[in-house]
């Protein structure tokens, strides 16, 4: 057979290189920073800044939610987010139990509540429960105003919480429980001093997260008609905006939830950061 003609190797025409992988991610990035430079200085050009200072930073009407903001309201709302998270802590352990139970009633039962409390919007089960004495007449919540935020905190927060613990129990080996019975426990005592105990360590960054967005839903409780000695954060911020025609006791009030709630968050980073290590 005849040679075939050897072609010349094609070279890239001028203006058209292939950029490299690492080049076209630097030229995406500064695109990205110029946009985002472009938004802030647009912002910071179109925003009447004081305007918003006099609306929403107006240091005198701030004052005047001191000290009340934090004994009275901040107090409050630590009252009603730990005594719901206990609530939620119990019953959701009680409701992952029954729904790894043998006995399909329970089963049963968990599942619907699990789904009914979970599906339903939180705002809703607030507004059943202050329908609770026409419904039931003579029916009080124990513990008054606090109970009922407690209840309405713990209702919805146990159906999450089941669901955590669920998990938690379900990755606890199974060899743990055999070993407990093979020295001589029943069943009943292997589940509580073997098995509930490693779970609870396994999902204490969830929970954490848990205890935060009961905290944010604490806000929830004004829908009781709380006042007084009662508020919490949002209610009484949303009071003193409308008596002072001032957005600014809002901001201190949204303010005081981030000094709680970024803290924990980062707990909970922090520690599911620490559990990721150990597994």
């Amino acid at each position: 057979m005849a040679d075939q003609p050897k072609t010349a190797p094609k070279t890239a025409e001028p203006g058209r290189a292939r950029l490299s992988p690492r080049k076209k991610q630097r030229i995406s990035l500064a695109v990205q920073y110029v946009v985002l430079a472009a938004v802030l200085v647009g912002v910071a050009l179109y925003a009447d800044w004081a305007s918003l200072a006099q609306n929403f930073a107006k240091i005198d009407v701030a004052e005047e939610a001191l000290p009340d903001l934090f004994t009275i309201a901040l107090r409050n709302t630590i009252i009603y987010t730990v005594g719901g998270f206990v609530f939620a802590f119990v019953l959701g352990l009680v409701l992952a139990l029954m729904r790894l139970s043998q006995v399909l009633p329970y089963r049963w039962i968990a599942s619907v509540y699990i789904e009914i409390f979970r599906g339903l919007p939180a705002l809703l089960i607030f507004l059943m429960i202050t329908f609770l004495p026409l419904a039931l007449p003579g029916f009080q919540v124990p513990g008054g105003t606090y109970g009922q935020g407690i209840l309405g905190l713990g209702l919805v927060g146990a159906a999450y919480q089941a669901e955590v613990f669920r998990a938690g129990l379900q990755a606890v080996p199974k060899g743990q429980t055999e070993a407990a019975r093979s020295l001589g426990m029943s069943a009943t005592r292997a589940q509580v001093t073997v098995v509930i105990p490693q779970a609870i360590r396994m999902v204490i960054p969830p929970t954490t997260n848990q205890f935060v967005a009961l905290l944010k839903d604490s806000s929830l409780v004004l829908f009781l008609g709380v006042s007084g000695e009662y508020v919490e954060l949002a209610k009484f911020g949303n009071d003193l905006a409308s008596q002072f025609a001032n957005a600014t006791p809002i901001m201190v009030a949204g303010l005081t939830y981030l000094i709680v709630t970024i803290p924990l968050g980062y707990l909970a980073s922090r520690l599911e950061g620490r559990k990721g290590r150990t597994a």
